[in-house]
């Protein structure tokens, strides 16, 4: 029996487990389903196969798509003659994924040190913030540590490889 059937409780279980992390990071829990069986499959996967597979809707699998093609985590595909689009998983999404929290992180830091800069040097909330803005600074330091380990990694697999040039006739 192959490994990655649609009952396969291993397979359902990381799916499942994959939505409830990406649900936990706030967004929507379908989409993490999602994520969940483009990386357990591997497979380039069509529009109406994500639907009928996770058994949602075929709106949810709109919404939750187009979440990740703008998070950079999934890639869109057509094929020669067929009518429906088809998704993998973008090249390298943990990098993207690591790179996105680098940038909200950068973000919160800035916000920070603009109210440090409006504060009088004696404000009690001074030492705090300073605090607050060391820990967003090692947290954006930690992240550089992964993004550096993943681009020197030779083993680590990141991504999808590209369709075969015959069933892919558009990348979006």
């Amino acid at each position: 029996m192959p490994d990655n059937l649609p009952f396969d409780p291993v397979r359902a279980d990381f799916i499942e487990k994959t939505g409830l992390v990406t649900q936990a990071e706030g967004l929507p829990r379908i989409a993490g389903r999602v994520f969940g069986m483009l990386i357990y499959d591997g497979d380039v996967v069509s529009f109406g196969d994500l639907a009928t597979k996770l058994q949602v809707s075929r709106a949810s699998i709109s919404t939750s798509i187009r979440i990740l093609e703008e998070r950079g985590l999934v890639k869109r595909l057509t094929k020669l003659g067929e009518r429906q689009d088809f998704f993998q998983l973008a090249p390298n999404p943990y990098a993207t994924m690591l790179e996105g929290i680098q940038n909200r992180n950068r973000a919160i830091q800035n916000d920070i040190a603009e109210t440090i800069a409006r504060l009088p040097d004696d404000t009690d909330a001074l030492d705090r913030l300073m605090a607050h803005a060391n820990f967003y600074a090692s947290l954006d330091a930690a992240v550089a540590v992964a993004l550096s380990e993943l681009d020197t990694s030779k083993n680590a697999i990141t991504g999808q490889p590209p369709a075969s040039p015959k069933d892919q006739t558009n990348d979006n």
